[in-house]
């Protein structure tokens, strides 16, 4: 019997290579060209001079009056939208795979209505409804409103992942914990979602980072004093530097997340060596590919064969 072959596509031969190579090097000197291109109009528009980007690293008062504070109102915004977000998308993903028709049929109800919606407009209701409805000061008002718009968008999005990190658990788990006289709550609690932490983080730490990202819209729309609302009085008062201040927040921006994932990759790489893992991965796109709030299910994490 032959060897199955130890690669998924065939080896390239000579001819294929020497095409890689020259489609590799035309790639190459388009995206100098472009970059080239990019940095002369920029120089031409003056945006390159030093004076442009010298209080960033000259005047302390940059940081501490612009992009520091700007930079806190990020942060605690998007933790705030994140300890609300995290534990609510659990109860909402564990209720769809409620054996109870009517739980199940509430929570996908709420689940597909916010995750249809776009989190700005999550965010514009909010603000309006606050004006209407409440006392909260128009200062603050911007961060509740923000805060809410992103744990009703969140939410709705992590139920999909925590559904699908259960979903991918092998049935023999629900089939253990039933053998031993588990109940439901305990078989959810102390078997599936465990087992199921690891599988989601990849999904979850996705998010995550798309809640930084997206607090910078009430600061488009809201006037929330987040990162990126600090460009504008930064470039009106230090010469026009827009480019700079872009720059920079940009640089923030990649900095925070950066430290996101490098804390959630050490935090996955420590629960899969403190136990066994099932192996399955959740990935950022598999929550759209499950079923509809529909779906029947004979025991949770285990959908019924109908075939």
């Amino acid at each position: 019997m032959k060897d199955r072959p130890t690669v998924l596509y065939d080896v390239p031969g000579p001819r294929a290579r020497r095409r890689n190579i020259l489609w590799t090097l035309l790639f190459l000197a388009a995206f100098a060209a472009v970059a080239w291109w990019v940095l002369v109009s920029l120089a031409d528009k003056n945006q390159l001079e030093w004076s442009k980007w010298a209080p960033f690293f000259t005047d302390a008062r940059v940081w501490e009056t612009y992009v520091l504070p700007a930079l806190k109102n990020t942060v605690i915004a998007a933790a705030l939208a994140m300890v609300i977000a995290l534990p609510l998308g659990a109860l909402l993903g564990i209720s769809r795979l409620s054996e109870h028709r009517a739980v199940r049929g509430m929570a996908g109800t709420v689940v597909e209505f916010f995750r249809a919606i776009p989190v700005l407009i999550l965010m514009l209701f909010a603000n309006a409804a606050y004006s209407e409805f409440t006392d909260i000061s128009p200062e603050t008002r911007p961060l509740y409103a923000v805060v809410t718009g992103l744990v009703l968008y969140n939410a709705s999005v992590l139920a999909e992942v925590v559904r699908a990190g259960i979903l991918a658990l092998p049935a023999g788990q629900t089939d253990a914990a039933k053998a031993v006289g588990m109940r439901k709550g305990q078989t959810m609690a102390y078997v599936l979602l465990p087992q199921s932490v690891t599988a989601m983080l990849p999904a979850l730490v996705s998010q995550l980072v798309v809640i930084v990202k997206d607090t910078a819209l009430g600061g488009a729309m809201l006037g929330f004093s987040e990162l990126l609302a600090s460009v504008r009085p930064l470039s009106a008062n230090y010469g026009a530097n827009t480019i700079a201040c872009f720059t920079v927040v940009a640089v923030v921006f990649v900095a925070l997340n950066f430290a996101l994932t490098t804390f959630a990759s050490w935090l996955e790489g420590r629960l899969r060596r403190g136990k066994k893992s099932t192996g399955a991965v959740v990935g950022a796109g598999a929550v759209d590919e499950l079923a509809t709030p529909g779906e029947h299910l004979d025991a949770p994490g285990t959908p019924r064969d109908t075939r």
